[in-house]
């Protein structure tokens, strides 16, 4: 009886938040919604052409509005997750709205009445058969694709974030983990995308369209499911308005007292210290950049200042807001340096495709299909991160001290370098390519050439190096350095960047060819000039690296403002007053 009674007087020990435990469900979440997505979008076109009987100039504008949408919510989804609902709710309505919209892809694609005719492989004498998708099968596959595209923003949107908020920046050795998170998240994004351009596409290909939508559909229900596993296990974070509403603010509060004179003392700008501020708001220091954006801060002096309505959000801001909306400001040149990397990567989904279909592409009697060639970069980036992360970043460390081997934007640099390298390795072996076609007078034939696809393994491996040093340096940068309450934001500023690459690919190609008189217009890549096409993006990618380095120099990471004489809360304490809320 005694044991009985020590059992149930024993104090019960508080489930930890957040750690390495609750990230993974943010890892799976991410991973397996990037394998629906991307193996729709590598196929999609093949869809719209093959069984909806779009044009191939639909087909493939199609394609890109639907990518680029997909990216561009990713901002809708972000306020969303900022302003109103927490990064697990983001996850969980849109990853239900991305559900339904694969799930009525599959319903069209089984049911014949649901689509046209397919034109595809049919002989002449049933030609007249063929007939254009009617309004009513229209709306079903533009609702069905959109709802995917409104979905999988929010999941991306959210998912990333999410998984960062479990390890708090403030405490030295979970912000050390901080970055090992977003190389982890890399190789989760990059198996999920390896298994949706290789077992997903087999299934389209040899199952049916109705059986790939439908398993879509079943994946994304999955990783829903398993996020709601570790509910009590996230720290989520605490909504503090619309951070596009407190950047508006600065800007018109810093116009409103343009005539107002600086105060002699800095420190006699609006800001909040000490008690006054709630526990999981940061304090950041005044810095020299955009000193107009200042004014916004300035308090008045005058008879206004005695009133209530002087001191409201459009009257007053805080140096902390006004230095949040100078990161933002700061950010945007680096984020411009870094969109024709994104041109260049539509460059290998589309044209490096194209090359692919033109080569041999069988191992033994397997023939690998032409939308599985990005499985080559994405096997490359599964095997490198691991030796990033347990092998670079550690002795990198001893030599800089950095926590994370070197700093964000230096990773990001390495990463445009390496893209300018792969588009002149591509230019090569395209110049090598079409030296065979020469050499077997195969220039007009329709046959695939003696050589091997996997020659265009060099360029992919080397883009997938390229991106995995940016794309992680990116999302840790942008989460790393915006405030708490615009997190989500700053990781949807990341898509939306690659959404802009996808549309200006489209704007490039359409110039490169009226300048050069139809590099690229014969519609055969054997007389094009795609070698020559790679060397311009070559030498734009070092221009444009230049250009980063410039705007890389110029930036300044943000500095919490750290008082040691703060009243900082105990470990208990701060337990009580976390800065996540359970969901």
């Amino acid at each position: 009886m005694g044991m009985c009674r020590d059992v149930k007087t024993e104090p019960r020990k508080p489930q930890r938040l957040g750690g390495n435990r609750a990230a993974l469900f943010a890892y799976v979440m991410a991973g397996m919604d990037i394998m629906a997505f991307t193996a729709t979008g590598v196929s999609l076109v093949t869809y719209f052409y093959g069984f909806m009987n779009f044009s191939i100039t639909k087909s493939a504008t199609s394609v890109t509005n639907f990518m680029g949408t997909a990216f561009l919510l990713a901002l809708f989804g972000a306020f969303l997750s900022d302003t109103y609902l927490s990064r697990f709710k983001t996850c969980v309505l849109f990853g239900c709205f991305e559900v339904v919209g694969y799930a009525l892809l599959a319903v069209q694609a089984h049911f014949r009445q649901l689509r046209p005719f397919p034109c595809k492989d049919v002989p002449l004498s049933q030609m007249n058969q063929c007939e254009s998708a009617n309004k009513g099968q229209l709306a079903i596959l533009y609702a069905g694709l959109y709802l995917v595209a409104i979905g999988t923003s929010g999941v991306k949107a959210a998912a990333p974030p999410l998984g960062a908020d479990q390890y708090d920046e403030k405490d030295p050795r979970e912000a050390a983990k901080l970055s090992s998170y977003f190389n982890w998240l890399m190789f989760f994004l990059a198996t999920g995308a390896l298994f949706g351009v290789t077992f997903v596409v087999w299934i389209s290909e040899n199952q049916g369209w109705d059986w790939s939508f439908a398993v879509c559909s079943i994946v994304v229900g999955l990783a829903i499911l398993f996020l709601t596993m570790g509910k009590s296990l996230y720290r989520n974070n605490v909504t503090n308005g619309s951070p596009l509403t407190r950047i508006m603010q600065v800007f018109v509060v810093a116009l409103r007292n343009k005539n107002l004179r600086f105060p002699e003392n800095e420190h006699e700008l609006h800001e909040i210290h000490d008690k006054e501020a709630r526990y999981d708001t940061e304090i950041l220091q005044k810095t020299n950049q955009f000193k107009f954006l200042d004014r916004a801060a300035i308090m008045r002096t005058d008879q206004e200042a005695s009133t209530s309505n002087a001191h409201g959000p459009w009257k007053l801001c805080t140096v902390t807001q006004v230095e949040e909306t100078k990161t933002v400001v700061r950010m945007l040149p680096i984020i411009l340096s870094t969109v024709f990397m994104n041109t260049c990567l539509a460059q290998l989904q589309t044209f490096t495709i194209q090359q692919s279909t033109t080569m041999d592409r069988k191992i033994h009697k397997f023939e690998v299909p032409g939308a599985s060639i990005p499985a080559i970069p994405l096997l490359f980036m599964i095997v490198l991160i691991p030796i990033y992360e347990r092998v670079f970043i550690p002795i990198a460390r001893k030599f800089t001290g950095i926590p994370t081997g070197i700093r964000q934007l230096q990773r990001i640099g390495v990463g445009l370098v390496l893209g300018a390298v792969s588009m002149a390795v591509a230019a090569i072996v395209e110049k090598h390519r079409k030296s065979v076609a020469i050499k077997h007078n195969m220039v007009e034939s329709a046959a695939p050439l003696p050589m091997s696809v996997f020659w265009l393994g060099y360029q992919y491996a080397i883009f997938g190096l390229a991106d995995m040093f940016t794309l992680v340096g990116l999302l840790d940068f942008f989460y790393s350095e915006s405030s708490s309450s615009m997190k989500a934001l700053s990781t949807a500023i990341y898509w939306s960047s690659l959404a802009i690459g996808y549309y200006t690919s489209s704007i490039v190609v359409n110039i490169v060819n009226k300048v050069s008189s139809g590099w690229l217009a014969n519609n055969n890549l054997n007389k094009d000039k795609l070698d020559s096409f790679y060397w311009l993006l070559a030498g734009l990618s070092v221009l444009n690296f230049g250009f980063y380095l410039l705007c890389a120099s110029w930036y300044k990471y943000k500095k919490v403002d750290v008082n040691p004489e703060d009243d900082v809360p105990s470990k208990k304490e701060a337990k009580g007053k976390t800065e996540m809320s359970i969901v």
